[in-house]
C-alpha cells in the first residue's frame, strides 16, 4: 500500500456505500471518493439540510455521482431503528461509521447514554446489527469500516462504569469510545470467522486531520480562545481531510484488507501520510473485553446479531 492514494480506488461501479457523518470532514471525503468512483452513496446525516448541500457539493466535483440523504442521529436508537429500515430494500456493500463527538461536555443522548460512549460506539453497533443482513447479502467484497482514532491509548474500556457515572473526564470518555470502536471491531471480525462469511470488519484512524471535530467542544461551551487553539492546530500541524480519510478509504476498498486490520498513517510521519497498518493497544484485542462490551452493548441496545448467533 506504499504511496497509495484515492486515485487507487478500484471501480465502486454496481456497489452500495452508507457513510455515516457524511456532511462533513473525513465522512465528506469518503462519501465524495467513493461517489468519484462509481459507488451509489448514502449519506447518513444528524441535519438533513447540511446532508443535502453535501450531496450537492458531491455533484458538483463529481457529475454523475450518486449520492442520496437519510436522516441519522446516532444519539437516538429510535433514529437508528429509522434509517435502517428505511434501507431494508437496498444493496449495501461498505459501511461506513464514520460519524463522532470529540471531548464534549457532559451529555447523554436520547436514550441515556454518556454522549460520546452513545454516539461513537452504542450507535454504530446498533446501526451495523441492523443492517447486517444486507451486508451479508452482499457476497464477496462486503465490508464493515469503523473511525477510530490513535487517541484510543489514552483510555480502556471500563466494564464497570461504561457511562463513566463515577467521575466524567471527557477525553479519558473520548478515548474510551475509541477504545469501545476496536473492541467491537476485534469481535465482529471473531464472529464472522466463526460464522464462515466473507464479510470484513476493519477499522482505520486519521492521524492528525482537519475537521471540525476538535472544535466543537470549545465552540458548544463559548471558549472563543480554545477553539481558535484548535483552529491553529489544524492549520499549522494537521494533514487535510483528504489526507486523513485515506486509511479509512484503503480499509473499506484495498485488496488486501483483512479480518480485524487496523489502518492509519505512519507513526514515524507523526500520523502523517499514506496508509499503513497501524499499531494498537493490546487491550482492544482481548477477546474476554470484546465478548464483555458486545454483551453489554446487546443489552443497552437491544440489537442481536442473529445472523451470527452461534
Amino acid at each position: 500500500m506504499k504511496g497509495w492514494t484515492a486515485s487507487d480506488i478500484p471501480d465502486q461501479t454496481g456497489r452500495t456505500a452508507v457513510v455515516t457523518g457524511a456532511n462533513s470532514g473525513l465522512g465528506f471525503v469518503t462519501a465524495q471518493e467513493l461517489a468519484r468512483r462509481g459507488a451509489r452513496v448514502v449519506l447518513g446525516c444528524r441535519s438533513e439540510k447540511r446532508g443535502a448541500e453535501a450531496a450537492e457539493r458531491i455533484r458538483a466535483r463529481a457529475p454523475g455521482a450518486r449520492v442520496e440523504v437519510a436522516p441519522l442521529d446516532l444519539a437516538d436508537l429510535a433514529s437508528v431503528r429509522a434509517f435502517a429500515a428505511g434501507h431494508k430494500g437496498d444493496r449495501l456493500d461498505l459501511l461506513i461509521n464514520n460519524a463522532g463527538v470529540m471531548a464534549l461536555p457532559h451529555r447523554r443522548t436520547a436514550d441515556g447514554f454518556e454522549m460520546q460512549f452513545g454516539v461513537n460506539h452504542l450507535g454504530h453497533f446498533a446501526l451495523t446489527g441492523l443492517l447486517l443482513p444486507k451486508l451479508l447479502e452482499a457476497g464477496p467484497g462486503a465490508r464493515v469500516v469503523t473511525v477510530s482514532s490513535f487517541m484510543h491509548v489514552l483510555g480502556t474500556v471500563d466494564p464497570r462504569d461504561l457511562n463513566m457515572e463515577r467521575r466524567y473526564r471527557r477525553w479519558v470518555a473520548y478515548a474510551r469510545s475509541k477504545s469501545a470502536n476496536l473492541l467491537f471491531t476485534h469481535e465482529l471480525a471473531h464472529r464472522l470467522s466463526a460464522a464462515g462469511v466473507r464479510l470484513v470488519a476493519a477499522a482505520a484512524h486519521p492521524g492528525y486531520a482537519a475537521t471540525n471535530l476538535m472544535s466543537a467542544a470549545p465552540k458548544m461551551e463559548g471558549h472563543r480562545a480554545k477553539e481558535r487553539f484548535m483552529e491553529i492546530g489544524n492549520r499549522y500541524f494537521a494533514q487535510s481531510p483528504e489526507q486523513g480519510t485515506l486509511p479509512v478509504l484503503y480499509a473499506a476498498t484495498g485488496p488486501d484488507v483483512r479480518q480485524d486490520d487496523f489502518f492509519g498513517p505512519p507513526l514515524q510521519g507523526l500520523w502523517r501520510g499514506s496508509p499503513v497498518r497501524s499499531a494498537r493497544a493490546t487491550w482492544t484485542l482481548s477477546d474476554t473485553a470484546g465478548r464483555g462490551l458486545w454483551a453489554a452493548s446487546e443489552r443497552l441496545t437491544g440489537v442481536r446479531y442473529e445472523a451470527l448467533a452461534s
